[in-house]
């Protein structure tokens, strides 16, 4: 999982909790609790940083770079 992107279906809270992402896996997608250490928006883009285990992941915002061909800056989703 780790280094797999994703977005989040529910905003994750810092340290006040999780939230959740869809990660493509396998020729298919899975959820999986996802923890950042700041709060993260619902249908943020996420890298997985690291795995807690029994479908737990800690998540980073992501900007893919090879998409972000736009030439602007991105918008707040």
């Amino acid at each position: 999982m780790i280094g797999r992107t994703g977005v989040l279906l529910l905003g994750t809270r810092g340290a006040s909790g999780p939230g959740e992402v869809l990660v493509r896996v396998r020729g298919g997608s899975e959820t999986f609790l996802a923890w950042s250490s700041d709060p993260l928006p619902q249908g943020a883009s996420v890298l997985v940083i690291d795995s807690r285990g029994s479908r737990q992941v800690d998540v980073i915002e992501w900007t893919d770079p090879l998409n972000a061909s736009s030439g602007g800056a991105g918008g707040a989703g």
